[in-house]
């Protein structure tokens, strides 16, 4: 049994999805933040528990020679970046790694699959959108930044690594109007104050910049002088919404938006199609990945003029449209109205004919066609972290598509759905890792599946 405030020496020889370095000690799981694996150190021990225990690095004896300095100053403390001081190829070499042991141990599924990870080519300031809590700094000043890993804290920052550079004059501009004004920050523990988040949006292809106040009001206080002061040092600025949330809830967002400035909305282009995007439409933070990750997928979905294509979860239509043109018909499903509404009309600003996006449960769904008689030739899924679960596979798997293709963000569902995919005669003929979020502990995975692994077609 480790001690409390003991120090031990040790090396780190893993990771967790959450970033902290993992070593064993006495037997036991310690984990260390910002430890890189291949780290000689001392460790002080500060929590334990029946099976593992808590770390922080006391002294570096030899540092990994996968170690770097961070380059941002904040980056320890406000839990954005979980991989800032290794490298890159360190980076990619675990989200690799961590994709493999989740579908050779949990999915059964061959290795020999499993393709080596698409990496970013930018791995800095490639959000296009950031939600940013307004806050008191320590000195009563207003400031933004982000919350403190597991807490409501905020930390104050200036500058994001990750985030696109053109908002952080947006942010400045905002704060300063905000002190001008005495427009207080909200305070959800007494459900106070005015300002909740300051959230940004940029379309890279068309330089198009969106900034949305939410506030817990229906109108702010000199808005116009907020107006003014955004377009007068923002060339890109669009459009500035208010965004109306005034629930007790830690949800961002409101249901109900104003528009200050512009049209309400910035559009992007994803794939050669245009994509109106609104404050509460669903977009990938990372368009450049994406259509990566896109392509990967229209490729493994092999589309035929004559096939039709069944898009399940399929938000406000990227995927499905990006493909729409391959295939004869496409039908999209999703449950948020809002992304159903978005989904349709960015099938018609395409000049998209042969989409139909039906609003409801995916599996409930599903299992309408399926009793219509529809029978796609190939489904795409695209879950969120928690997978699709028994009851939409058994559905899908009904459906006897020739072809599955599965997109996901969370390797360990992935793994379990496809073990289910194989009890219902669907096999995972390949998989591949994609980086759509270089520097945190997120990846995304593509894989086919087939009812027989066609490999003469593939």
């Amino acid at each position: 049994m480790l001690n409390k405030n003991e120090i031990y020496e040790t090396e780190i020889i893993d990771y967790t999805t959450e970033g902290s370095g993992v070593c064993r000690i006495g037997g036991m799981t310690v984990f260390v933040p910002s430890a890189a694996a291949g780290d000689r150190a001392e460790v002080r021990i500060l929590k334990t528990a029946k099976s593992y225990a808590f770390g922080k690095l006391e002294k570096m004896i030899s540092p990994s020679p996968d170690r770097i300095c961070s380059d941002c100053p904040v980056s320890e403390r406000c839990g954005g970046c979980l991989f800032r001081h290794i490298t890159y190829e360190a980076e990619l070499k675990f989200k690799q790694k961590r994709v493999y042991d989740a579908l050779t141990r949990i999915g059964g599924i061959s290795g020999d699959i499993i393709g080596s990870i698409v990496g970013a080519e930018k791995s800095d300031h490639y959000r296009n959108k950031a939600q940013l809590p307004v806050a008191y700094d320590r000195d009563g000043k207003i400031c933004v930044g982000f919350f403190a890993p597991r807490s409501h804290r905020v930390i104050p920052l200036k500058e994001c690594m990750l985030q696109s550079e053109g908002f952080n004059k947006a942010a400045e501009i905002f704060v300063k109007w905000a002190e001008k004004n005495h427009i207080p920050p909200y305070d959800e523990t007494q459900h106070k104050g005015v300002l909740r988040h300051l959230y940004l949006r940029y379309a890279a292809k068309t330089d198009e910049l969106m900034v949305c106040i939410v506030a817990n009001a229906d109108e702010l206080r000199h808005e116009k002088e907020l107006v003014s002061m955004l377009c007068a040092e923002l060339p890109d600025l669009r459009t500035v919404v208010l965004n109306i949330n005034k629930e007790k809830t830690n949800v961002i967002t409101g249901k109900n938006c104003r528009t200050l400035y512009g049209s309400g909305y910035i559009t992007d282009e994803l794939c050669g199609l245009k994509f109106r995007i609104s404050p509460l439409s669903f977009y990938q933070v990372n368009r450049d990945q994406a259509e990566r990750l896109y392509g990967i997928a229209a490729d493994y979905a092999g589309l035929q003029a004559d096939e039709t294509l069944l898009d399940l979860y399929c938000g406000t239509g990227t995927i499905g449209l990006s493909m729409a043109g391959k295939a004869k018909s496409l039908i999209g499903v999703e449950i948020i109205p809002q992304a159903i509404e978005d989904a349709r009309r960015n099938a018609a600003a395409n000049g998209i004919s042969n989409a139909e996006f039906i609003c409801g449960d995916a599996s409930k769904a599903a299992a309408d066609l399926n009793s219509r008689g529809i029978a796609p030739d190939c489904i795409i899924l695209d879950p969120p972290r928690k997978g699709c679960g028994r009851e939409l596979i058994c559905t899908a798997a009904d459906m006897k598509p020739k072809r599955i293709v599965y997109v996901s963000c969370d390797p360990a569902t992935l793994a379990r759905d496809l073990a289910i995919f194989a009890e219902q005669g669907y096999n995972t003929v390949k998989a591949l890792p994609v980086d759509m979020f270089p520097r945190t502990g997120h990846v995304e995975t593509v894989a086919l599946l087939t009812r027989t692994a066609l490999k003469e077609f593939y």
